[in-house]
């Protein structure tokens, strides 16, 4: 991961920068660039949209997309492109052509060498700030998955086996965590 202070660099200064590949944030006015995602996050990613998409998009809860999708904070000007988010029908006019412009319901991110530290550090306090409801750090070194709870009742989990699926507070089902972790 490299790190590049510039002026005030802005989600729109990313987007217009040429594609290679690699994904561009811009986070409290400075750019992260991480390089592609190894075989082992790509299949935890996968098998990590595959369950929500069965407890969430399938029953109308929410509908589940997963990277390379751009979500913008155009308030603040701060743009990421999360491994995973799901975005429920009351929040669905965050929705458009471009991505997602506004808070996510559920983010989820795999870490990996390079952006564990961003993961846990300026990502986590950004969807705190912006207004995301739950964010999801996936450790595929432990096997686990965090669970942060940020407005009213803000709340950290961490759990191995069972990873109980919430949205609005309402229990939808559990993700089996051997199975998302399992090798190949």
């Amino acid at each position: 991961m490299h790190r590049m202070a510039l002026s005030q660099i802005t989600w729109q200064d990313v987007q217009q920068l040429p594609d290679d590949g690699k994904r561009r944030e811009a986070i409290d006015g400075e750019l992260y660039v991480t390089p592609a995602p190894s075989w082992r996050h790509q299949r935890i990613s996968q098998r990590l949209e595959q369950a929500l998409i069965r407890l969430l998009e399938e029953p109308g809860h929410a509908v589940v997309a997963h990277a390379p999708i751009g979500v913008e904070f155009p308030a603040t000007g701060e743009g990421v492109q999360p491994d995973i988010v799901c975005v429920s029908g009351a929040r669905r006019g965050v929705i458009c052509d471009e991505g997602i412009r506004g808070a996510p319901d559920l983010v989820i991110e795999i870490l990996s060498p390079t952006t564990a530290h961003r993961d846990r550090g300026v990502k986590r306090q950004l969807y705190d700030r912006q207004g995301v409801e739950q964010y999801w750090i996936v450790d595929p070194d432990t096997e686990s998955v965090e669970i942060w709870t940020f407005g009213e009742n803000p709340a950290f989990e961490r759990f191995t086996n069972r990873l109980p699926v919430r949205l609005g507070g309402t229990d939808l089902g559990p993700i089996d965590l051997v199975e998302v972790f399992r090798a190949d």
